[in-house]
Protein backbone atom coordinates (compact mmCIF):
# COMPACT_ATOMS: atom_id res chain seq x y z
CA UNK A 1 0.00 0.00 0.00
CA UNK A 2 3.12 2.54 0.59
CA UNK A 3 4.22 1.80 -3.03
CA UNK A 4 0.68 3.01 -4.19
CA UNK A 5 0.48 5.54 -2.47
CA UNK A 6 3.90 6.91 -3.23
CA UNK A 7 3.81 6.00 -7.33
CA UNK A 8 2.53 9.28 -8.17
CA UNK A 9 4.92 11.40 -6.52
CA UNK A 10 7.54 9.00 -8.06
CA UNK A 11 5.93 9.67 -11.13
CA UNK A 12 5.99 13.24 -11.48
CA UNK A 13 9.78 13.60 -10.43
CA UNK A 14 10.70 10.94 -12.96
CA UNK A 15 8.83 13.24 -15.87
CA UNK A 16 10.21 16.34 -14.49
CA UNK A 17 13.83 15.03 -14.08
CA UNK A 18 13.44 13.72 -17.90
CA UNK A 19 11.85 16.83 -19.55
CA UNK A 20 14.28 19.85 -17.79
CA UNK A 21 17.86 21.46 -17.52
CA UNK A 22 18.85 20.54 -21.14
CA UNK A 23 21.38 23.30 -22.35
CA UNK A 24 22.52 22.08 -25.88
CA UNK A 25 25.05 19.83 -25.81
CA UNK A 26 25.78 19.93 -29.86
CA UNK A 27 25.19 23.57 -30.49
CA UNK A 28 27.82 25.64 -28.26
CA UNK A 29 26.78 29.77 -29.71
CA UNK A 30 25.24 32.68 -28.73
CA UNK A 31 23.71 34.49 -31.66
CA UNK A 32 24.67 37.74 -32.69
CA UNK A 33 21.96 39.11 -34.51
CA UNK A 34 24.02 38.36 -38.03
CA UNK A 35 22.90 36.63 -40.87
CA UNK A 36 23.67 35.66 -44.48
CA UNK A 37 22.64 38.29 -47.07
CA UNK A 38 19.91 37.09 -49.90
CA UNK A 39 21.41 34.00 -51.47
CA UNK A 40 24.24 33.36 -50.09
CA UNK A 41 24.63 29.76 -48.59
CA UNK A 42 26.98 29.02 -45.41
CA UNK A 43 28.36 25.85 -43.76
CA UNK A 44 29.61 25.41 -40.31
CA UNK A 45 31.13 22.99 -38.42
CA UNK A 46 30.94 22.43 -34.97
CA UNK A 47 33.05 20.47 -32.88
CA UNK A 48 33.17 19.76 -29.14
CA UNK A 49 34.17 17.65 -26.56
CA UNK A 50 33.28 16.86 -23.17
CA UNK A 51 36.59 15.98 -21.35
CA UNK A 52 35.24 16.00 -17.94
CA UNK A 53 31.57 15.54 -17.76
CA UNK A 54 28.44 13.59 -15.68
CA UNK A 55 29.06 10.13 -15.36
CA UNK A 56 24.86 9.18 -14.88
CA UNK A 57 22.07 9.96 -16.99
CA UNK A 58 18.53 9.41 -16.83
CA UNK A 59 17.90 6.23 -18.91
CA UNK A 60 17.31 5.96 -22.04
CA UNK A 61 20.09 9.14 -22.47
CA UNK A 62 23.64 8.37 -22.90
CA UNK A 63 26.08 10.12 -20.13
CA UNK A 64 27.90 13.24 -21.76
CA UNK A 65 31.61 12.17 -19.58
CA UNK A 66 33.65 11.70 -22.89
CA UNK A 67 31.26 12.32 -25.59
CA UNK A 68 32.49 14.23 -28.91
CA UNK A 69 29.85 15.95 -30.57
CA UNK A 70 30.02 16.98 -34.93
CA UNK A 71 26.87 18.92 -36.15
CA UNK A 72 27.09 20.66 -40.14
CA UNK A 73 24.82 23.46 -40.27
CA UNK A 74 24.02 24.41 -43.57
CA UNK A 75 22.64 27.97 -44.45
CA UNK A 76 20.71 29.82 -46.92
CA UNK A 77 19.77 33.74 -46.51
CA UNK A 78 16.30 34.33 -48.54
CA UNK A 79 15.57 37.97 -47.95
CA UNK A 80 17.76 40.84 -45.91
CA UNK A 81 15.34 39.87 -42.57
CA UNK A 82 15.71 35.65 -42.72
CA UNK A 83 18.03 33.04 -42.53
CA UNK A 84 17.31 29.43 -43.30
CA UNK A 85 19.31 26.29 -42.10
CA UNK A 86 18.94 22.83 -40.39
CA UNK A 87 21.72 20.73 -38.53
CA UNK A 88 22.69 17.11 -38.75
CA UNK A 89 24.19 16.10 -35.68
CA UNK A 90 26.21 13.01 -35.03
CA UNK A 91 28.16 11.83 -32.14
CA UNK A 92 31.39 9.62 -30.72
CA UNK A 93 30.15 7.82 -27.83
CA UNK A 94 32.52 7.34 -24.66
CA UNK A 95 33.51 3.79 -26.00
CA UNK A 96 34.07 5.00 -29.68
CA UNK A 97 31.28 4.32 -31.54
CA UNK A 98 30.23 6.73 -34.20
CA UNK A 99 26.71 7.83 -33.86
CA UNK A 100 24.02 9.79 -35.61
CA UNK A 101 22.63 12.23 -32.82
CA UNK A 102 19.63 13.79 -34.52
CA UNK A 103 18.34 17.03 -37.15
CA UNK A 104 17.30 20.08 -36.41
CA UNK A 105 15.43 22.60 -38.99
CA UNK A 106 15.59 26.79 -38.11
CA UNK A 107 14.25 29.89 -39.53
CA UNK A 108 16.32 32.95 -38.12
CA UNK A 109 14.33 36.50 -38.79
CA UNK A 110 17.01 39.79 -38.20
CA UNK A 111 16.32 43.11 -38.57
CA UNK A 112 17.99 44.31 -42.07
CA UNK A 113 21.71 45.65 -41.93
CA UNK A 114 21.53 49.13 -41.32
CA UNK A 115 18.56 48.98 -39.26
CA UNK A 116 20.58 50.25 -36.32
CA UNK A 117 23.96 51.73 -35.86
CA UNK A 118 24.76 48.96 -32.98
CA UNK A 119 21.89 47.09 -32.10
CA UNK A 120 20.78 44.18 -33.81
CA UNK A 121 17.16 42.03 -33.25
CA UNK A 122 16.17 39.30 -34.06
CA UNK A 123 14.48 35.48 -33.06
CA UNK A 124 15.38 31.86 -34.15
CA UNK A 125 12.47 29.40 -34.32
CA UNK A 126 13.96 25.81 -34.69
CA UNK A 127 12.37 22.28 -34.80
CA UNK A 128 14.20 18.85 -33.49
CA UNK A 129 14.04 15.64 -33.07
CA UNK A 130 16.46 13.84 -31.61
CA UNK A 131 17.24 9.94 -30.40
CA UNK A 132 16.46 9.30 -27.06
CA UNK A 133 19.78 8.41 -26.52
CA UNK A 134 20.64 11.92 -26.46
CA UNK A 135 17.76 13.65 -26.06
CA UNK A 136 14.55 12.02 -24.28
CA UNK A 137 11.84 14.06 -25.27
CA UNK A 138 12.82 13.07 -28.84
CA UNK A 139 10.64 16.29 -30.57
CA UNK A 140 11.13 19.40 -29.43
CA UNK A 141 10.81 23.32 -30.59
CA UNK A 142 12.76 26.56 -29.82
CA UNK A 143 11.96 29.78 -29.19
CA UNK A 144 15.28 31.67 -29.14
CA UNK A 145 15.26 36.25 -28.96
CA UNK A 146 18.26 37.64 -30.17
CA UNK A 147 19.24 41.04 -28.66
CA UNK A 148 22.63 42.00 -29.63
CA UNK A 149 24.85 45.78 -29.21
CA UNK A 150 28.12 46.00 -31.31
CA UNK A 151 30.64 48.57 -31.95
CA UNK A 152 34.51 48.70 -33.05
CA UNK A 153 35.77 47.81 -29.96
CA UNK A 154 32.32 45.87 -28.08
CA UNK A 155 30.18 43.49 -28.65
CA UNK A 156 27.60 41.79 -26.24
CA UNK A 157 24.38 39.73 -27.11
CA UNK A 158 21.91 38.07 -25.05
CA UNK A 159 19.40 35.28 -26.44
CA UNK A 160 16.99 34.58 -23.93
CA UNK A 161 16.00 31.06 -25.19
CA UNK A 162 12.49 29.44 -24.38
CA UNK A 163 12.91 24.96 -24.57
CA UNK A 164 9.53 23.45 -25.41
CA UNK A 165 9.58 19.76 -25.24
CA UNK A 166 6.63 18.65 -27.60
CA UNK A 167 5.90 15.84 -25.20
CA UNK A 168 2.73 14.96 -23.47
CA UNK A 169 3.94 17.57 -21.29
CA UNK A 170 5.12 20.56 -23.39
CA UNK A 171 6.13 22.90 -20.23
CA UNK A 172 8.19 25.52 -21.30
CA UNK A 173 12.19 25.43 -20.12
CA UNK A 174 14.47 28.77 -19.72
CA UNK A 175 17.69 28.16 -20.90
CA UNK A 176 19.28 31.70 -21.75
CA UNK A 177 22.98 32.17 -22.69
CA UNK A 178 24.78 35.28 -23.14
CA UNK A 179 28.60 36.77 -24.46
CA UNK A 180 30.79 40.00 -23.76
CA UNK A 181 33.89 40.63 -26.24
CA UNK A 182 36.46 42.65 -26.65
CA UNK A 183 37.96 43.30 -30.52
CA UNK A 184 41.84 43.96 -30.52
CA UNK A 185 43.66 45.50 -33.41
CA UNK A 186 40.54 44.11 -35.56
CA UNK A 187 42.57 40.42 -35.97
CA UNK A 188 40.24 38.42 -32.98
CA UNK A 189 37.48 39.18 -30.19
CA UNK A 190 38.31 37.73 -26.65
CA UNK A 191 35.55 37.13 -23.72
CA UNK A 192 33.08 35.33 -22.08
CA UNK A 193 30.47 33.36 -23.60
CA UNK A 194 27.66 31.87 -20.54
CA UNK A 195 24.84 28.72 -21.17
CA UNK A 196 22.49 27.85 -18.77
CA UNK A 197 19.32 25.81 -18.12
CA UNK A 198 16.95 26.64 -14.84
CA UNK A 199 14.44 24.02 -15.60
CA UNK A 200 10.68 24.69 -15.75
CA UNK A 201 9.42 28.31 -16.25
CA UNK A 202 7.09 27.66 -13.96
CA UNK A 203 9.26 25.75 -11.39
CA UNK A 204 13.02 26.68 -11.47
CA UNK A 205 15.55 24.45 -10.19
CA UNK A 206 17.35 24.30 -7.18
CA UNK A 207 20.88 25.98 -7.91
CA UNK A 208 22.56 22.92 -7.49
CA UNK A 209 20.41 21.30 -9.87
CA UNK A 210 20.70 23.96 -12.58
CA UNK A 211 23.20 23.85 -15.63
CA UNK A 212 25.54 26.74 -15.58
CA UNK A 213 28.35 27.58 -18.14
CA UNK A 214 31.14 30.22 -18.44
CA UNK A 215 33.27 29.77 -21.83
CA UNK A 216 36.42 31.43 -22.15
CA UNK A 217 36.09 32.13 -26.09
CA UNK A 218 37.67 33.85 -28.86
CA UNK A 219 36.40 34.65 -32.24
CA UNK A 220 38.64 35.70 -35.30
CA UNK A 221 37.96 38.34 -37.66
CA UNK A 222 40.69 38.73 -39.87
CA UNK A 223 39.70 36.21 -42.47
CA UNK A 224 37.41 36.79 -45.16
CA UNK A 225 34.38 34.45 -45.72
CA UNK A 226 36.06 32.67 -42.46
CA UNK A 227 34.32 32.01 -39.22
CA UNK A 228 36.60 30.49 -36.47
CA UNK A 229 35.51 30.80 -32.72
CA UNK A 230 36.68 28.82 -30.01
CA UNK A 231 36.41 28.18 -25.72
CA UNK A 232 36.70 26.17 -23.41
CA UNK A 233 34.07 26.10 -20.94
CA UNK A 234 33.71 25.22 -16.77
CA UNK A 235 30.47 24.02 -15.19
CA UNK A 236 29.94 26.25 -12.65
CA UNK A 237 26.80 23.55 -10.73
CA UNK A 238 27.01 20.01 -9.22
CA UNK A 239 24.65 18.74 -12.15
CA UNK A 240 26.95 21.00 -15.08
CA UNK A 241 29.46 18.81 -17.34
CA UNK A 242 32.90 20.24 -15.37
CA UNK A 243 35.20 20.65 -18.49
CA UNK A 244 34.46 20.76 -21.67
CA UNK A 245 35.92 22.30 -25.47
CA UNK A 246 34.46 23.83 -28.21
CA UNK A 247 35.14 25.14 -32.08
CA UNK A 248 33.42 26.62 -34.78
CA UNK A 249 34.75 26.28 -38.04
CA UNK A 250 32.12 28.38 -41.07
CA UNK A 251 32.35 29.81 -44.28
CA UNK A 252 30.07 31.73 -46.50
CA UNK A 253 29.95 32.26 -50.10
CA UNK A 254 29.22 35.39 -50.27
CA UNK A 255 31.10 37.53 -52.80
CA UNK A 256 33.44 40.28 -52.19
CA UNK A 257 32.20 43.76 -52.84
CA UNK A 258 33.67 44.94 -56.06
CA UNK A 259 37.06 47.52 -54.66
CA UNK A 260 37.83 45.50 -52.09
CA UNK A 261 40.70 43.81 -51.79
Amino acid sequence: MSFVRSFPALAAYVLCARDVLAVDAFEIQVYDGTANRPGVPGLELHVNRVFDGTKTSEPPELPLHHQTHLTLEPSLGVTPFLELGGYLQTAFRADGTFDYAGTKLRAKFVTPEGWRENVRLGVNLELSVIPERYEASRWGAEIRPIAAWENELWLFAINPIVGVPLTSDPTPEFEPAAMAKVKLLKVVALGVEYYSSFGRVSAPSPWHEELQYLYEAVDVLNLPHVEINAGVGEGLTAASNAFVAKCILGYSWERDTPGTP
